[in-house]
C-alpha cells in the first residue's frame, strides 16, 4: 500500500504553487478583471512616450529597469514610442529613462525620469491614479524640464520635474 510522505507533500505544494502563479500570469483579455489595477503583482502595463518637445527636435530615449534594458530609441517630433511589461512578483518594478535632445547651438537638454514606479503609477491608495496605460509627454505644456502623464482623452494631467542627474 502506498503512503504519502513529507517529501510528496512538499512536491505537491511546489507543483500546485507553480500552476497558480502561471495561471495568474496568463492574459485573459476578454475576461473582466476581478481585482482593480495595482492590486496584484503581474499586472499588465503599457507605457507610451510622445515626443512633444517645444523646439520640434528629435528625442533620444534610453529606458531600463533592473531586469530589462530597452536600448536607445530616436523618436521624431510628434511620434510615439511604447513598451509593455508586467509588474514583477515583489511589486518593485521601476523603469528609469534618460531623455536628451538638441536645444540649439551646441547645447543639448539632458534629463532622467522614473517613467514607471509602483509608488506613483500602481498604488491604489497613492496620490495619483493607477495607470494601466501610462501616457507621457515632454515639455508640451510650457514647463521646461517637466514631463506630464495624461489620460488618453487628455481629461487629466499630472506633471513632474525631471532630474538633471542620472
Amino acid at each position: 500500500m502506498a503512503s504519502i510522505t513529507n517529501s510528496h507533500l512538499i512536491l505537491l505544494f511546489i507543483i500546485s504553487s507553480t500552476f497558480i502563479v502561471f495561471t495568474l500570469a496568463l492574459d485573459f483579455s476578454d475576461v473582466p478583471a476581478e481585482a482593480p489595477d495595482g492590486f496584484l503583482p503581474l499586472a499588465k502595463k503599457h507605457v507610451v512616450i510622445r515626443n512633444t518637445v517645444e523646439n520640434g527636435e528629435g528625442l533620444n530615449i534610453h529606458c531600463k529597469s533592473s531586469e530589462d534594458d530597452l536600448g536607445h530609441i530616436h523618436l521624431k517630433h510628434g511620434h510615439t514610442w511604447d513598451f509593455r511589461f508586467h509588474v514583477n512578483m515583489s511589486k518593485s518594478t521601476k523603469f528609469r529613462c534618460h531623455f536628451w535632445w538638441y536645444a540649439g547651438g551646441n547645447d543639448f537638454f539632458n534629463y532622467w525620469f522614473d517613467i514607471f514606479k509602483i509608488s506613483r503609477d500602481d498604488k491604489p491608495s497613492g496620490k495619483y491614479p493607477v495607470c494601466k496605460e501610462c501616457i507621457w509627454e515632454l515639455n508640451r505644456y510650457g514647463f521646461e524640464g517637466y514631463i506630464c502623464r495624461i489620460n488618453r482623452d487628455k481629461s487629466d494631467l499630472w506633471c513632474f520635474s525631471m532630474d538633471d542627474k542620472p
